[in-house]
């Protein structure tokens, strides 16, 4: 059956427009077993997951929410529209009708946050400048028009700006001599907030840090900024990308959450502040892993 043009638009939209809420929905929609209706298992089978690993999935507590991150993180089909087709096949045409305003108010908003497709590139190198197109965007920007370069965007929430300010004298102010990227101090005012943020991390920044927190889930910045990081090595397996991108998101934690860890970054290792015998190492295997080529 052809689709529309909207439901053809959306095959170009990655699955990783959904955000939580959307995605929890549709756990509750699926995960329940029913012998009427198709659940998650019926999806699963769509998406092409084997008997084995849909059984051992049957063991977690949201088996919708894994299917999803396994499918996003293993294939570039994994789109919103791919999803709408495989839920209108099993005919379960409750979850479209009730789902579907948010679903397509998520991809309006991602939309709008990555106007511009991002630019794959084989390596991120902080060495060589990768564009001339937007300079003056940061403090230290060469008049000239050469760009400012980083060894990582720090992604964080306004709540979270201490320990950040602390990152900065750990990793800046001692002979590790690492240059971040810390939004409200290095970006200049009266650009276009998301435009700024995409060239910085897409071409400015080796690398970027995400400081996990209960307030970081509820920020639509550091939302944004995450998924466009990830995007940019989309549906490849991390063993297999070159040089820097395999560790392009290095999450850190440095207090206790009452909330779930966000599940797009569940298989990145933590760097970990919250456990007392390992914060003798925090600092140096965080500026280690910044240092690597």
């Amino acid at each position: 059956m052809a689709c529309s043009d909207a439901e053809c638009d959306l095959e170009t939209v990655p699955l990783i427009a959904l955000n939580v809420t959307v995605r929890k929905k549709l756990g509750l929609y699926l995960n329940p077993r029913n012998t009427v209706a198709a659940d998650w298992m019926a999806v699963a089978e769509e998406m092409d997951f084997t008997y084995l690993e849909i059984v051992n999935y049957k063991t977690t507590k949201n088996p919708t929410a894994v299917i999803l991150d396994e499918w996003q993180a293993r294939t570039k089909d994994a789109t919103v529209g791919k999803l709408l087709s495989i839920l209108m096949k099993l005919e379960r045409n409750d979850v479209l009708e009730d789902l579907r305003h948010q679903i397509d108010e998520d991809v309006r908003r991602y939309r709008e946050k990555a106007a511009e497709p991002p630019v794959q590139v084989p390596v991120v190198d902080s060495c060589v400048p990768l564009t001339s197109e937007k300079s003056g965007i940061t403090l230290r920007d060469s008049p000239e028009g050469a760009p400012e370069l980083f060894d990582a965007f720090i992604c964080y929430c306004q709540s979270d700006f201490n320990f950040v300010y602390e990152m900065i004298r750990q990793l800046e102010q001692t002979d590790y001599r690492l240059k971040l990227c810390v939004f409200d101090r290095d970006v200049l005012p009266g650009s276009c907030v998301w435009t700024i943020t995409s060239e910085l991390i897409e071409k400015r920044c080796r690398r970027m840090v995400v400081v996990i927190s209960d307030e970081y889930l509820d920020s639509d910045a550091c939302d944004f900024q995450t998924k466009f990081a990830l995007s940019l090595c989309p549906g490849k397996p991390l063993s297999y990308l070159p040089g820097a991108q395999k560790r392009r998101l290095i999450p850190v934690m440095y207090k206790s959450m009452t909330k779930p860890f966000p599940s797009i970054l569940r298989y990145l290792t933590l760097c970990d502040y919250t456990r007392p015998c390992t914060q003798t190492w925090f600092w140096v295997r965080l500026a280690k892993a910044l240092s690597l080529p």
